[in-house]
């Protein structure tokens, strides 16, 4: 039989996981924290997509390891951060090299410069949010925090450009 009925939505990120995706869920003693690895357009795009859940205002900042500039900006509209990040996803995807920090009081969504996304928070609301989004928690992910380090990554001008364009569109300053 070739037609059956409707079938429910599976998640991209369970459909199309490689084996290494997934991550872990811990307890500091004031927060918890949670460390996604899965390839480089994976994190970008569920970093993207978990900004959704932070509040209207946010802070920011970024430090690109190739040049070694650093900006940040306090109290910035989310929609705005959102859309000057996705505007970076497939430069950010193909070379790395920049750490992205969105954050609140009580929240903060990392990407290293590794492309790993780390996540920590006052509450276990993560846990619950990634596990929703179809990711599998593990007892221990792949890291790759030790692959590169900050001067050996290949040069990026597009990158760097495009960090400078977006550090002036959202108004941050030299940090």
């Amino acid at each position: 039989m070739f037609f059956r009925g409707r079938q429910p939505e599976t998640s991209i990120w369970k459909r199309f996981r490689g084996a290494a995706d997934g991550f872990t869920f811990g307890e500091e003693k004031d927060y918890f924290v949670a460390h996604l690895v899965a390839n480089a357009e994976r994190v970008v795009d569920l970093s993207l997509a978990l900004l959704e859940y932070l509040p209207p205002a946010v802070d920011v900042s970024l430090q690109d390891a190739r040049t070694g500039r650093s900006w940040h900006g306090e109290r910035l509209a989310l929609p705005d951060v959102r859309d000057e990040l996705a505007r970076l996803k497939t430069l950010l995807a193909a070379h790395g090299g920049v750490e992205i920090a969105v954050y609140t009081s009580e929240d903060q969504l990392t990407i290293n410069a590794v492309l790993e996304l780390f996540i920590y928070s006052r509450t276990d609301h993560w846990l619950y949010i990634l596990k929703g989004k179809g990711l599998e928690e593990r007892r221990l992910v792949r890291t790759r925090s030790w692959r590169l380090a900050s001067h050996e990554y290949p040069p990026a001008p597009e990158l760097s450009a495009a960090i400078v364009e977006l550090a002036d569109a959202l108004k941050l300053s030299p940090a």
